[in-house]
Formats: structure tokens, sequence, C-alpha cells
């Protein structure tokens, strides 16, 4: 992880989760990533409404805290592939208990 993130980490671990994946894009980037890798064009296809400016500052922004790698390809045009680190899968469950909750949410709001 960065040291100059690190040194910068709220003391409540809540906020540390909020600070590395609380924003919509964030969470939703680490959704399509937890199926497997992902070149830009399918994330950008994946999340319909970014912008590829938004896309690309939260892309490094997830690289520089250390949940996600970019491999770069050296090849024309240039091919870039993005995937979790460990510690960014390590987030599968977090997302999960997200999911669950927005699913048993949506059921409740539709029996009303």
């Amino acid at each position: 992880m960065n040291r100059k993130l690190l040194k910068t980490l709220p003391s409540c671990p809540v906020e540390v989760t909020l600070m590395l994946m609380g924003d919509k894009w964030k969470t939703l980037i680490i959704r399509d990533l937890l199926e497997g890798t992902k070149r830009f064009g399918e994330l950008k296809k994946s999340l319909t409404s970014i912008s590829q400016k938004v896309l690309t500052q939260h892309l490094r922004l997830m690289e520089e805290s250390g949940l996600i790698n970019r491999k770069i390809y050296a090849q024309v045009p240039p091919k870039v592939e993005y995937s979790l680190t460990k510690i960014g899968r390590s987030l599968s469950s977090v997302h999960d208990a997200m999911y669950k909750w927005g699913d048993e949410y949506k059921k409740i709001q539709e029996s009303e």
C-alpha cells in the first residue's frame, strides 16, 4: 500500500472502508472486477453513465490504494487490463452483504 495513504488513514475502520470503496463508482468497479479481469472498455460499457475521465480517476485511486492491479501490454493499440489484488478480492464479503441487504430492501418495498 502507498505509504502516504497509510499515514492519512482515519482511525475508525468504518471510515477506512468508506474511503476505499464507499462511493458508487468504486463499489461498482469492484462488483465488475469480482467477476474477473476486465479491460477499460468493458468497465466503461458496464458502468453506462460514468465518464471516461471519472472512470480513469477512480481506477488510478484504487490502484494507488492497493485494491486493483493494472497490467499494461506493450502492443499497438495499447492494451490495459484491470484486476483485483488480494486485498481487493477481500472486499467480496462487503459486496455480498450490500447485495443481500439491497435485495431484501427491494423485496420489502415491493410487498408494501
